[in-house]
């Protein structure tokens, strides 16, 4: 019989390439497979409500995931940590985590339940270059020419996903546009995600990441727990105890957030962030081929377009990370700073 220790040591041997991409991989078809349990609930209603709606699955998955974070980072929990973080720190983190953990997760799956996993996915890409011009005009930040024509690329791309949308019941129209209003709440998360990196940025850089994704997704779901309640009423989560919903619920968590997060994690070990950049940047194409394998979604034409033009850009701002790297600017392992670059780089990952 193969012991633990056994165990460790083959799974030490793995390259952090591979936990990297086998994340990507989980995190790039969480959208679909959301989408994908609601129509599972749609069609197994209780008194008439679907048990998997998608505040149930957001609620639940971010319990999970909190407790895959204590597991993970409880070390970090202790008193000579704590005390080195201000007051005001603390009120900023909880900012951070108000826009981060409740506001953006809560219009990203609200978009989705209006719009295509497609759509949400493209959209969430004015993330990454938002980002990059809030640090450049607030935080003065020197990047160079690639980031910047890879940002542009991109933005360009995601306005033209917007723009070019076929007629749809879910429009409205502004300034003389018609606009989905699951591509105008995918919007707002994208802005609300950027500000709240530029914030953490400025503010928020040295606290260790193990306390700052705890906060972020502790205080998120309790926010976004009051939130629901108040516009939606008590009854909104009346089945969130239902055996069929924690069925499924339990699958989704063992594999989107426990697996998923775990091989983040193990990836982020000892990997350079220029590899790590490269491998996430293929999140939003994962999810895109999931949502035709999975929900069969095809691609519009706009979406087509305004993909192509994303992935240019993806593609673009990856050779001023490769020309950092050749500077010497890269270190041998990733810190707390740049694994949360990093993730803003990749875009939502499902809770």
């Amino acid at each position: 019989m193969t012991s633990p220790r056994r165990w460790q040591l083959l799974f030490n041997q793995i390259p952090n390439q591979v936990y990297l991409w086998l994340a990507i991989l989980i995190f790039g078809v969480s959208s679909a497979v959301t989408r994908r349990l609601t129509e599972i609930g749609s069609q197994n209603l209780i008194n008439g409500r679907n048990p998997i709606s998608l505040c149930n699955v957001l609620f639940v998955g971010n319990l999970c995931a909190l407790l895959v974070l204590l597991s993970i980072y409880r070390q970090q929990w202790n008193k000579k940590v704590l005390r080195k973080i201000s007051r005001k720190n603390w009120w900023i983190l909880a900012l951070v985590a108000i826009l981060s953990g409740a506001l953006v997760p809560g219009l990203v799956f609200q978009a989705l339940a209006l719009t295509n996993v497609n759509n949400v996915i493209l959209v969430g890409r004015l993330e990454p270059p938002l980002t990059l011009a809030l640090s450049i005009w607030l935080l003065k930040e020197r990047v160079n020419f690639w980031t910047i024509v890879g940002a542009i690329a991109a933005f360009i791309g995601v306005t033209l996903t917007i723009v070019l949308q076929p007629p749809s019941p879910n429009m409205m129209n502004m300034a003389g546009l018609n606009l989905g209003i699951g591509e105008i709440l995918a919007t707002v998360a994208a802005i609300a995600a950027a500000i709240s990196t530029v914030i953490s940025k400025q503010y928020l850089h040295h606290i260790p990441l193990g306390i700052f994704s705890i906060v972020r997704n502790a205080l998120g779901t309790v926010v976004f727990f009051l939130i629901a309640l108040s516009l939606y009423g008590s009854h909104h989560f009346i089945d969130v105890l239902s055996p069929f919903l924690w069925q499924w619920m339990l699958l989704y968590s063992a594999v989107i957030v426990v697996l998923g997060q775990l091989l983040w994690f193990q990836g982020l070990r000892n990997s350079p962030i220029a590899v790590a950049s490269l491998i996430g940047s293929f999140t939003p194409v994962v999810g895109i081929l999931a949502a035709y394998l999975i929900l069969n979604e095809a691609p519009t034409q706009a979406q087509y377009l305004g993909g192509s033009l994303i992935l240019v850009g993806i593609l673009i701002s990856q050779i001023g990370v490769l020309s950092q790297t050749r500077r010497g600017m890269e270190t041998n392992s990733i810190d707390s700073k740049q694994a949360k670059q990093v993730e803003t780089e990749m875009g939502f990952k499902g809770i």
